[in-house]
């Protein structure tokens, strides 16, 4: 029997003897841990997601004892009840370690001095970054979000040299620092950049601005957070640590695993967190694994960038949109920049898509939207108002940006 293979059998029987969240979901979908041999027989256990992980608020997912836990997370409860993970002092030490990995492999070292944005708190961005930060000795600068310009003032008096922060945010310091001219008075060189989905023209535009190599971080709160998986310095998908966790991808309809290389779903399942352990956790996030070894010669697999999630999705007129179609669709429209966003109504009874997009200062507005509706219509299937503006006429986020907003039901 292969290596991964009994690591998942033996993740099962752990989960059946110690958690009684797992105990509950075996029970009701008639699992009986010791019959679980192989991978098909894994491939066959019950799924888990976030609505189950709410279910059991506060603290139904705990699998240890009272005095063993030393720290909660939570996710942000937008959407619902809130999410909370119970970490011991073991998971705590394994999610620095993996994210003093991912720093590793963005070429960082003890010599850097990384300006970490991210909140603080419940939330896992920010003490994840500095605790990778602090496990593998690089100067660790705690700004958290907001503060444009007390950000830039310490990124230039403290000379940082890596800027961790979401894809909106480094946007907003990318145009900051273009609008001050502070291009040379700032030493930065690698952005280390999760949290959401972002386009090719978002991403030339921030290296373009802040003058820096960018690294794609993945993770999530149910997961430890941020820090299972970073691209490397290749740039050819993102590696992920199979000591730590199992990664497979599903066909979200048919909940079945799709063919190697092929987009799906990530399921993950966690192969050492003891106070929350998690077994054949649905993401929502759409990506797929990469076959192959990558020529930057880590053993450590790889996926995709993550191309968005399945509840981004959103339906008119029976069409499926997701926001990375509207990304790739506005990437090759010459004239069209980064920013973009899509407002979803029904009017008189019928559905309608405004689509508002910001254009180069020397690019014909009324010539771009002719040429985004007509690619909307060709390539995605349904007609839209287009909107366009010059860069900065829309919204800046200092943590996520929305990009698909639905008020047909409101």
């Amino acid at each position: 029997m292969n290596k991964p293979v009994q690591k998942l059998l033996d993740c099962v029987k752990r989960v059946d003897r110690c958690s009684p969240f797992y105990q509950k979901i075996f029970k009701e979908n008639g699992v009986v841990a010791d019959d679980v041999r192989t991978m098909e027989d894994f491939e066959n256990l019950p799924f888990s997601e976030k609505d189950d992980l709410r279910r059991v608020y506060p603290l139904g997912l705990q699998a240890v004892p009272e005095e063993e836990v030393v720290r909660i997370h939570s996710s942000s409860g937008t959407t619902g009840s809130p999410v909370i993970i119970p970490y011991t002092a073991q998971d705590v030490s394994d999610w620095a370690e993996m994210f003093a990995r991912s720093y590793q492999y963005a070429g960082l070292t003890n010599r850097d001095r990384i300006q970490i944005t991210p909140g603080y708190g419940l939330w896992t961005a920010g003490i994840g970054f500095q605790a990778g930060a602090e496990r593998m000795g690089m100067m660790a600068i705690p700004m958290g979000p907001g503060n444009t310009i007390k950000q830039l003032k310490m990124m230039q008096d403290l000379k940082s040299t890596a800027i961790a922060c979401t894809s909106s945010y480094a946007l907003v310091l990318a145009e900051e620092v273009k609008r001050q001219g502070l291009r040379d008075k700032i030493c930065l060189k690698k952005g280390i950049i999760g949290s959401e989905r972002w386009g090719d023209k978002m991403r030339a535009r921030i290296v373009d601005e802040l003058g820096i190599e960018i690294y794609d971080i993945y993770g999530l709160t149910e997961v430890y957070g941020p820090g299972i998986s970073i691209d490397c310095h290749l740039h050819c998908g993102l590696h992920y640590w199979d000591d730590f966790i199992y990664m497979e991808i599903i066909d979200p309809q048919t909940l079945k695993p799709v063919p190697e290389g092929e987009y799906g779903e990530v399921v993950i399942t966690t192969f050492r967190k003891e106070g929350a352990p998690l077994l054949r956790y649905r993401t929502h996030d759409i990506s797929r694994l990469i076959p192959g070894p990558c020529p930057c010669g880590s053993p450590h697999p790889r996926h995709d960038r993550i191309l968005g999630r399945t509840d981004d999705m959103v339906k008119v007129k029976a069409v499926n949109i997701y926001p990375g179609q509207i990304d790739e669709l506005l990437k090759d429209v010459p004239g069209v920049s980064s920013e973009y966003n899509a407002l979803v109504t029904n009017e008189k009874g019928k559905d309608v898509v405004y689509l508002r997009f910001e254009a180069e200062d020397d690019a014909s507005l009324e010539a771009l939207e002719k040429e985004v509706a007509f690619r909307f219509k060709s390539l995605i299937g349904i007609s839209i108002i287009p909107q366009a503006g010059r860069i900065g006429s829309l919204p800046r986020s200092e943590k996520k940006s929305v990009r698909i907003v639905d008020k047909r039901y409101e």
